[in-house]
């Protein structure tokens, strides 16, 4: 379920190329209402530093020394469960390609989403303060491809016996978001109102014990929801 953005977004950046780190942070600090809480230079920097200091959004690049961004992701967020901050911490990756080999397992691990580091700055900017307010930072052409690529490489499974949790409407819905449609898309195709889709999600995920829309798109993948390759277009 998506809750408020905070007042101030708190940025940990953990890269370990000095000069990455160094132009991110130049980028956040200058936009309104984000603040660069701290840099990393590898993965178990950002695992202390995020502990430590408690960012709204961790960005994550994944190919670390010492210890790699999805190591890191996994240690942030079992911290996180131990001992809960004041705010949700949010991993984002960073990456290179946008199908990079270790995203789909990053996502797997607990990240919300993932940015390129050649996007355009005000698409970074929009994708942190997405992830602060607990959105999903994968359009449906980006989840397409990635869980594609990825999917296709992985036998599916039976459906778990979770689904059997979900009413009818429920199991619509979660069709709809695994084939990438937005809140908009699902209340226009079920004819109900958006706000009423929202509530639909959060029973959705708390059922399945998912984080949050992305996930729920890697578990209509991994368990057959939907075949790689399949359209996920809105009609």
């Amino acid at each position: 379920m998506t809750a408020d953005p905070p007042a101030e977004i708190r940025v940990l950046i953990a890269d370990d190329q000095a000069v990455v780190r160094a132009g991110l942070a130049m980028l956040l600090d200058s936009q309104p209402g984000l603040t660069v809480v701290g840099q990393a230079g590898n993965g178990r920097e950002a695992v202390l530093l995020a502990r430590e200091l408690t960012p709204d959004v961790v960005l994550m690049d994944i190919r670390m020394p010492l210890l790699d961004g999805l190591a890191a992701t996994r240690h942030i967020l079992r911290n996180a469960e131990r001992n809960p901050p004041p705010r949700p911490v949010r991993v984002v990756v960073l990456t290179t390609y946008d199908l990079d080999e270790y995203v789909y397992d990053a996502l797997r691990a607990g990240a919300c989403g993932f940015l390129l580091k050649h996007a355009p700055p005000e698409e970074l900017v929009l994708g942190i303060r997405a992830a602060a307010d607990g959105g999903a930072l994968l359009s449906p052409s980006v989840t397409r491809r990635l869980l594609e690529e990825f999917t296709a490489r992985r036998p599916t499974t039976r459906p778990p016996a979770a689904l059997g949790r979900l009413t009818p409407r429920e199991r619509e819905v979660l069709d709809l978001v695994v084939r990438g449609r937005s809140n908009t898309e699902i209340a226009r195709t079920l004819t109900v109102a958006e706000t009423t889709v929202k509530t639909h999600l959060a029973h959705i995920l708390g059922k399945l014990g998912l984080r949050d829309r992305v996930h729920a798109v890697v578990y209509g993948y991994e368990h057959g929801l939907i075949t790689p390759g399949a359209t996920t277009e809105p009609p």
